[in-house]
């Protein structure tokens, strides 16, 4: 286990978050590999896009996997100018967790859930490495990261 599974872990335990985190041999960096290492379903997972606003401030908007977030409407419903797709090192940063394995909390930022991730029971996130994930039920996920619900995704 890595220094970053370990975090989330701890994160977990002293916010008394109702969720398990599974460490894979595998890669689960995509939403296909990590689908395959879970014996899950591609529609059980989310997706965590980063993005910095102008004034550098991280949002993440968490779409079902198979869907892709909008920078366009993450602006619209912010009223804010259009925020900009994080890089790897600024997701590292911001977040203190490498892409690919970027939880949906435990940082700071301003998360933005899309409803239809809402429509589900629970789903997969990123576990912290790209090794790794949390099975979180949705409620229990907007609880963690007090996220808003509004339609992100394109």
């Amino acid at each position: 286990m890595n220094e970053y599974e370990e975090k989330i872990k701890e994160f977990i335990r002293k916010d008394g978050i109702q969720a398990e985190h599974i460490s894979f041999k595998q890669s689960c960096h995509s939403v296909e590999e990590a689908a395959n290492a879970a014996n899950a379903s591609p529609e059980d997972f989310v997706k965590n896009i980063c993005m910095i606003d102008s004034d550098r401030n991280l949002i993440v908007a968490i779409v079902n996997g198979e869907d892709r977030a909008s920078t366009s409407r993450v602006a619209t419903a912010l009223d804010i100018e259009r925020p900009r797709t994080a890089n790897p090192d600024e997701i590292l940063e911001k977040t203190g967790y490498p892409c690919g394995g970027t939880p949906s909390f435990g940082y700071n930022a301003k998360f933005l859930i899309d409803p239809k991730v809402m429509d589900m029971g629970f789903v997969y996130s990123g576990g912290g490495s790209q090794n790794s994930l949390v099975k979180i039920s949705t409620k229990e996920l907007q609880k963690a990261n007090n996220g808003i619900i509004l339609r992100v995704r394109k």
